[in-house]
């Protein structure tokens, strides 16, 4: 009657301890060291481990007792813990000191009472482990009391694994809609900046073409008075206003290229060669006289697909602009490149990449799966605060420019997936850098 007392109490005692555990995801460890510690209360010994274990290892999650230090990762080859493992059931060992033959116990721990972690799915992933420090019995009520506490822990671990997964999971969703979110919006960026360019386009055709017929007139007018004999005040008033009239011509050219649609002819372009072509090209431009221009190049041949007559058109406005900011006997140059960094200390960067967004930002590397062509003049530093506004339509920094130049450059590059770069410093000047896709073959 006695013995069945006793069990019946212990019995109640581990139910009461079991119903007080409360286990809450992220909190694993307190949960798991009240497991360790409800073992050693329920049969009466001195150290309980909870253990985990992976290919041949084990670790200590939580123990019963406090360590003087934390144990690391261990080999379970020759140890209790690795024959419970391995025979995947419960294991008692009454003196571990003198029955050896399961393996070994820590220094200074005789009885040993085992019990495999065993997953709903049979997955035996650690073990709890209960040590004494005298040789003793353990009765089937102590070994089936073990066995119901490690199977808690067992079912904590393994939903606290599914946990961690479902977070990692979670995390990886986020990004990605995060992503299909960001290409959603630039791609709605680009329609609504689409449609705003053919509404833009419609008009400035309708407006451009009203206004040509009567300024020709207009021109044709003063062109006449600048051959009829007339004072010289008169003859500087009519020479104004034909500068001004070629300054709006120019203008209403440009409106007209910025406005329409960005169709290209696409064909395999190798990069070298054109450039080198376009040398001559840049060479007799009014703007590069007295000026220096030089290619550098640091690849092998290499072909993109592009419109051949509006590349030139960039590089021309590109190399203009470029010689227009230095002084005589200056050097403008054009490098090609497959990678680059941008270690200029101090740069201001700005740019536009085929979403519209402006990237800045000091030792940029940027993508190997594009070529570079650099234009760099060693003008005056253009202020960071300008840099961003350089590509908007209408900005200019010239007294005479018409502030679509470079819009249209950034339109044309965009239209072949490509970036624009623009880099200013002190010692540097400004540098313009295309980013175009290398063709795939």
């Amino acid at each position: 009657m006695l013995l069945e007392s006793y069990n019946w109490k212990q019995t109640q005692e581990a139910l009461k301890i079991l119903s007080s555990l409360n286990y809450r995801t992220g909190r694993i460890e307190e949960y798991l060291k009240a497991i360790a510690c409800g073992v050693s209360q329920l049969i009466a010994i001195d150290w309980s481990v909870v253990t985990l274990y992976h290919q041949g290892f084990g670790k200590i999650l939580a123990s019963s007792i406090d360590l003087a230090e934390e144990v690391g990762t261990y080999s379970v080859h020759g140890q209790l813990n690795g024959t419970v493992v391995d025979l995947g059931s419960s294991l008692v060992v009454e003196d571990a000191q003198k029955n050896i033959e399961h393996g070994k116990a820590p220094q200074g721990y005789s009885a040993y009472l085992g019990v495999p972690l065993r997953t709903p799915s049979g997955e035996v992933i650690g073990t709890v482990c209960s040590f004494h420090k005298a040789p003793r019995k353990f009765s089937t009520q102590e070994v089936n009391i073990a066995e119901l506490f490690a199977e808690r822990a067992a079912t904590a671990l393994d939903n606290y694994h599914l946990y961690l997964q479902q977070c990692e999971f979670n995390e990886i969703l986020e990004a990605e809609v995060a992503r299909r979110t960001e290409e959603l919006k630039q791609t709605q960026q680009k329609l609504v900046e689409r449609e705003r360019l053919a509404a833009i386009g419609e008009f400035a055709s309708g407006i451009v073409h009203e206004i040509r017929n009567p300024f020709t007139t207009m021109k044709m007018g003063l062109n006449y008075f600048k051959k009829v004999d007339l004072s010289e005040p008169s003859q500087i008033r009519v020479s104004l206003a034909l500068d001004e009239a070629d300054r709006l011509e120019r203008l209403l050219k440009e409106i007209l290229l910025y406005a329409k649609p960005q169709n290209l002819e696409l064909q395999p372009v190798e990069v070298n060669q054109f450039i080198k072509e376009l040398l001559e090209n840049f060479k007799v431009m009014p703007a590069a006289a007295n000026r220096t221009i030089e290619l550098d190049t640091k690849i092998d041949s290499t072909e993109i697909l592009g419109d051949r007559d509006k590349l030139k058109q960039v590089l021309i406005n590109l190399v203009r602009n470029a010689c227009e900011a230095i002084q005589d006997n200056e050097t403008v140059k054009i490098q090609i490149t497959d990678n680059f960094y941008n270690n200029h200390s101090g740069n201001n960067n700005s740019g536009n990449n085929h979403s519209g967004n402006n990237n800045s930002g000091n030792n940029q590397k940027y993508n190997n799966q594009q070529i570079y062509i650099q234009v760099q003049n060693y003008g005056k530093l253009i202020p960071p605060e300008i840099l961003p506004k350089l590509t908007q339509p209408f900005y200019s920094t010239k007294s005479s420019g018409t502030g679509l130049g470079l819009a249209i450059v950034k339109r044309i590059i965009t239209t072949h997936n490509g970036e624009l770069f623009i880099n200013s410093s002190e010692e540097m000047g400004t540098t313009f850098t295309l980013g175009l896709p290398i063709s795939k073959k």
